[in-house]
C-alpha cells in the first residue's frame, strides 16, 4: 500500500503524456480521479496505520530504502493528500490559457507522488532520495513557459537545490557514522560512544545539514531562488511555496533536528543559538521585503519566506512545545498561502494584472476571489478566530516556557512580522475595495469578474478550513502534541 500511493501519481503523470485523450475534459476526469483516489488510499494508509516498516531495498551495512507510517508522517502526507485535489482542480481552469498542458501536468502530477516519498521515508537516506528527486521533477514545472526569465529562475533554483543537497549530504554521511541506525527514531540515533571528543565536530555539521536542507525551506541567505520561481504557472508556485518544495525542506529539518541529531544533544549549544539567530533574521528579512515588493506574487513569496522561518523557529526552539508550534504553523501556513496565492492566480488568470497599483476597486469586480484573499490576510497576520493566530500563539508560548533568552528575542521577531504582514497584505485589500479617489471603474474594469467554479471551489473550501482551524484547533493541536511526545 505504502508503495502504491507513492506511485500511482508518478505512473498518472507518465500516462498523461502518453494517452491520446480526444477531448480535454477526458484528461481532466482522468487525472482528477486518480488525484482522488491516491488521496483517499493515502489517508486510508494514515488512519489503519501499519506498525511495521516496509523496506524496498537494503544496501550495505543499515542502509535501505524504507518506509514507515509515523505522527510525523500522518501530519506531512495528510496535508499534502489533502491539498493537492483541490490544487488540481484549479490548475485545469489555470492552465487553458497556457501551453504544453500535457507536460505541465505529467510533471505536477508526479510531484504528488515524489512529495509522498519525502513524508513517508522511515529513515534519512530514503528521506535524501526522494528529496533530490524531488528537485528533478519541479524544475521542468519552473520552466515550464521557456521565457527567459523562467529558464533562468530554474536554473537558480536546480543550483541553489542541488547545492543545497550536497550540504544535506554531508550530515547523512555523519550520521551513518556517528548514530546508531539512520532510521528517524525521536530523541536522536547519535551514538555517544562513537562521538567521543568530536562534539563541536558534529555540532558543525547539524549547521551545515540545516542549513542545506534550509535552502528548500527558503532560509536566508540561501533564498532568492524563491521569488524568481514566481514565473511558473500560479498553480506551481503554489505548491513550491505552499505545500511540496518550501514545506518538505521545513519537515526535513524537523526529521533531522527531532528524529536524527537529538534535541538533547543539540540544545543549550552554540548551534542552537546560531540556527535561531539564523531563523529569526529570516522572518524579519522576509517580511520587511513583502513590504518593498510591487508585483503580487513575488510579494507573497517573500511572505513565504518569512512564514517559513516561523516554523523553524519552533523547531529551534527543540522543546516538544517547540515542535508543536512548528507543526501547527507547517499545516495552517500551507493552507493560508494556497489560498492567498490560488486568489494572485485567480486576478492574473482573469485580469492579466500582475501588479498592486493595478487592483485598485477590483475588489467590487471580484467579490468572491477578494473575499478570500481578505481572510487569508487576516490569518496571516494572526487575527484571532483565524488559523494564524492559533500557531503564532503556539510559537510566542513554546518560546517563553523554553526559557530561552534568545528565544524571548524570536517573540519580538513575530510582532514585528506580524506588523508588517498586516501593511504588505492589506495594502491590496484596501486598494481593492477602497481605491483612490480619481479612479474611474467604469474605463478600468469592464471585463473583469470572478472565475468559474474550478477556481472559486478550492478557495472557498480553504477559506472554510482556515475558519474552522481559527475555532475549533484544539483537537488538530493535542494531536500535534502527541506526535511531540512520540505517541504516534
Amino acid at each position: 500500500m505504502i508503495m502504491l500511493v507513492i506511485l500511482i501519481p508518478v505512473i498518472a503523470g507518465i500516462l498523461v503524456s502518453l494517452i491520446p485523450f480526444k477531448k480535454r475534459s477526458h484528461m481532466e476526469t482522468f487525472l482528477e480521479t486518480l488525484v482522488i483516489l491516491n488521496s483517499l488510499l493515502v489517508w486510508n494508509l494514515l488512519i489503519h496505520r501499519p506498525e511495521s516498516v516496509f523496506t524496498l531495498a537494503n544496501f550495505t551495512g543499515n542502509l535501505s530504502i524504507s518506509f514507515k507510517v509515523d505522527g510525523m508522517t500522518m501530519v506531512f502526507a495528510g496535508l499534502v493528500s489533502g491539498l493537492w485535489p483541490f490544487a488540481t482542480l484549479y490548475a485545469f481552469e489555470y492552465m487553458t490559457k497556457e501551453k504544453n498542458e500535457k507536460i505541465f501536468f505529467t510533471f505536477y502530477t508526479m510531484t504528488y507522488g515524489v512529495t509522498l516519498g519525502i513524508s513517508l521515508a522511515g529513515n534519512l537516506l530514503t528521506m535524501y532520495f526522494f528529496y533530490e528527486l524531488l528537485t528533478l521533477v519541479t524544475v521542468p514545472l519552473v520552466m515550464h513557459t521557456l521565457t527567459r526569465e523562467a529558464i533562468l529562475a530554474s536554473r537558480k533554483y536546480l543550483y541553489y537545490s542541488l547545492g543545497g543537497a550536497a550540504f544535506a549530504f554531508i550530515g547523512l554521511i555523519f550520521i551513518i557514522i556517528y548514530g546508531s541506525t539512520t532510521d528517524f527514531i525521536l530523541g536522536g540515533v547519535l551514538d555517544p560512544e562513537k562521538i567521543g571528543g568530536r562534539t563541536n565536530v558534529l555540532l558543525l555539521i547539524y549547521v551545515i545539514a540545516f542549513m542545506g536542507f534550509g535552502v528548500k525551506a527558503a532560509l536566508c541567505p540561501f533564498n532568492s531562488w524563491l521569488p524568481d520561481a514566481g514565473v511558473a504557472p500560479t498553480p506551481v508556485t503554489a505548491l513550491l511555496h505552499a505545500v511540496a518544495v518550501v514545506k518538505s525542506g521545513a519537515f526535513a529539518i524537523i526529521r533531522l533536528t527531532y528524529f536524527s541529531f537529538g534535541v538533547e544533544f543539540l540544545r543549550g549549544t552554540w548551534a542552537q543559538n546560531a540556527v535561531m539567530l539564523i531563523v529569526m533574521f529570516t522572518i524579519v528579512y522576509g517580511c520587511s521585503r513583502a513590504v518593498k515588493e510591487t508585483h503580487i506574487k513575488r510579494r507573497l513569496a517573500y511572505s513565504t519566506i518569512s512564514n517559513l522561518s516561523y516554523i523553524l523557529f519552533g523547531v529551534t526552539i527543540m522543546t516538544p512545545l517547540g515542535m508543536v508550534g512548528a507543526l501547527t504553523h507547517l499545516v495552517f501556513h500551507a493552507v493560508m498561502k494556497i489560498s492567498s496565492f490560488f486568489c494572485a492566480g485567480a486576478i492574473m488568470h482573469q485580469t492579466d494584472k500582475h501588479y498592486v497599483h493595478e487592483l485598485n476597486g477590483m475588489g467590487y469586480k471580484m467579490p468572491c476571489v477578494f473575499g478570500v484573499f481578505t481572510v487569508s490576510s487576516l490569518a496571516l497576520m494572526g487575527v484571532p478566530g483565524l488559523a494564524g493566530f492559533v500557531s503564532k500563539w503556539n510559537l510566542a508560548s513554546s518560546a517563553v516556557e523554553s526559557g530561552n533568552r534568545i528565544a524571548y528575542g524570536g517573540i519580538a521577531c513575530l510582532l514585528i512580522s506580524a506588523l508588517l504582514t498586516a501593511i504588505y497584505m492589506m495594502t491590496i485589500v484596501v486598494r481593492a475595495f477602497f481605491p483612490v479617489k480619481e479612479f474611474d471603474d467604469t474605463k478600468s474594469l469592464e471585463e473583469e469578474k470572478d472565475p468559474n467554479w474550478k477556481m472559486l471551489v478550492p478557495l472557498f473550501v480553504f477559506t472554510i478550513f482556515i475558519v474552522i482551524f481559527g475555532l475549533f484547533s484544539g483537537l488538530i493541536v493535542d494531536f500535534f502534541a502527541d506526535v511531540a511526545a512520540g505517541v504516534y
